[in-house]
């Protein structure tokens, strides 16, 4: 049975650079590279303008997706120096040490959500039912392929985010952001094309990675790395892959800090009772002997709730890591269909607390709202700058039209500003355009355009 290699999965080689032309820093591995371009990122930095769960304004508290982000990277750096440790043990690192697959999980964290377009999935879905929907965008679609249309349809961050980092952030750079290939396929949730997500009951195929665009650079780095494909095309060419073993491990940081921080959240804008969470945080605990000692001697519920949910979290990095250990051996077949928290002790406990809060923080008002506005703000920005590319492009401008484009920067037009021919790619720099805009200037950039005031 064919199988995938560690040395080859986690290389330093990057993306757009000869080895040759690598230097060599001693202070700063390769992989610390990664977490250093990303963290300094416009693109990073956006994201503490970007919605995680509850609206921005509400308080200071709760999470934003740059927070979370931040979060899900101190957790998936622990996770993976445990399991480093483990492939060190077993000779499989070669030259590199546990803390190296620390730091590239680490790094694919930061990376996890930085495709994301304002307002969470209410922006993605946004994008996809402006196009199914709207004569503007059904227009544009007619003139484009199946795959290229399920890519608008069916609009995915993840393939947003590897857009962005490997070509759009720092454009003039063969390779964009030149991250290390262990690094980037280690965010790769689902190696595969808007065609082929759910054609599988796999896991790695639950949902899309690349645009047709990135197809060719997609694939080029799933061989480099000798990622076994799970499908082919009829020429032959494979067009989804097995995933990075590491991307059970940074998919089980983010889920772990949803699962445990959403609660945590919800308590702070009185939609859950200190009582209720604490007793989702006692579930996790009490099988390992019960509340340690210390927590008798905090008097605060907001206190008592921050050290029983870091508790907690230890817990399930020691579950998820034995869990990994476990199912090595079938993550390197590609042979692993389901999530790792699924196969934990802990399962249970955090599939009800992942239903509970779908049934009562995710439906709350303000969550609500923000997505009801984020369907509203994101298809009406389409509706406007869609409409004007397409009327420059075949010579029917006007002058609201023209004034649209002189608002797209060059870093989607390109320094002369000419409109691509081809439909598809015309199309995605507007998205990309869009997507990569905070809510707040989301919320600006539709109010001066329509002329509609939101409060926020």
């Amino acid at each position: 049975m064919p199988s995938m290699n560690w040395q080859h999965l986690l290389t330093k080689d990057r993306l757009g650079v000869a080895r040759s032309q690598e230097a060599a820093q001693w202070y700063r591995s390769a992989f610390q590279k990664d977490y250093d371009r990303l963290i300094f990122s416009a693109a990073f930095r956006r994201l503490q303008d970007k919605t995680q769960v509850f609206p921005l304004a509400q308080t200071d508290y709760v999470r934003t997706r740059l927070t979370h982000s931040l979060e899900v990277s101190s957790v998936a750096r622990s996770i993976g120096t445990l399991v480093g440790q483990h492939l060190a043990d077993n000779d499989r690192l070669g030259d590199l040490s546990a803390s190296d697959v620390g730091t590239i999980l680490s790094a694919a964290a930061l990376a996890h959500d930085i495709g994301n377009p304002p307002f969470g999935h209410a922006g993605e879905d946004g994008i996809g039912q402006f196009f199914a929907d709207s004569e503007i965008g059904m227009r544009a679609l007619a003139e484009m392929t199946k795959a290229e249309q399920n890519d608008l349809l069916y609009f995915e961050g993840n393939a947003q985010a590897f857009r962005l980092l490997t070509k759009l952030q720092n454009v003039d750079n063969d390779g964009g952001m030149q991250l290390s290939l262990a690094t980037l396929a280690s965010f790769i949730k689902y190696p595969c094309g808007s065609l082929e997500r759910k054609t599988l009951d796999h896991i790695a195929l639950k949902k899309f990675n690349y645009f047709q665009a990135e197809k060719d650079l997609f694939s080029s780095i799933m061989s480099h790395l000798e990622i076994l494909p799970l499908i082919y095309n009829k020429s032959g060419e494979a067009i989804a892959w097995a995933r990075h073993p590491l991307v059970y491990l940074l998919e089980a940081a983010d889920d772990l800090c949803y699962s445990l921080v959403d609660i945590e959240d919800a308590y702070r804008l009185s939609l859950m009772s200190s009582g209720e969470v604490i007793g989702f945080y006692e579930s996790i605990i009490a099988p390992y002997g019960g509340f340690p000692n210390k927590v008798k001697r905090i008097t605060r519920d907001k206190d008592k709730i921050e050290y029983l949910r870091a508790f907690a979290m230890g817990l399930l990095i020691d579950e998820v890591v034995k869990a990994f250990i476990e199912h090595e051996t079938k993550m390197l077949n590609g042979q692993l269909t389901v999530d790792l928290l699924s196969l934990i002790p802990s399962a249970n406990v955090l599939a009800n607390i992942k239903t509970y809060a779908y049934d009562h923080i995710y439906v709350s008002q303000p969550v609500l709202e923000v997505g009801i506005a984020g369907h509203e703000i994101i298809e009406g920005l389409l509706k406007a700058f869609v409409g004007a590319v397409n009327q420059e492009y075949y010579a029917r401008s006007t002058s609201k039209s023209r004034m649209l484009m002189s608002f797209l920067p060059d870093q989607f037009l390109g320094a002369n500003r000419k409109l691509d021919a081809d439909p598809y790619l015309r199309i995605l720099k507007i998205t990309d355009f869009i997507s990569g805009m905070t809510d707040r200037y989301a919320v600006h950039v539709y109010q001066m355009i329509t002329g509609v005031h939101l409060t926020t």
